[in-house]
């Protein structure tokens, strides 16, 4: 559904670092929220929220969004 992608290049830091957030429904009428993130080119980490309705998942993935954009991430 939607999809949000964000890197945080720290010239200080030896790797580049990317987290992404995606809005996905399921099968059993749910909505979950992907949340993924680690260093570039490297295995990443993931997490899977399921949420009730579009509403309360979308809330939950805009409050992940602007903690990231807060910590130094940009939007790609």
């Amino acid at each position: 559904m939607t999809c949000c992608l964000m890197l945080n290049d720290d010239p200080k830091k030896t790797s580049a670092r990317f987290y992404r957030i995606e809005i996905c429904a399921n099968l059993f009428e749910e909505f979950s929220v992907l949340r993924e993130w680690g260093r570039v080119g490297g295995n990443g980490r993931q997490i899977i929220d399921l949420f009730p309705d579009l509403l309360s998942a979308s809330h939950a993935a805009d409050s992940i969004r602007k903690t990231n954009l807060r910590r130094g991430y940009q939007k790609v």
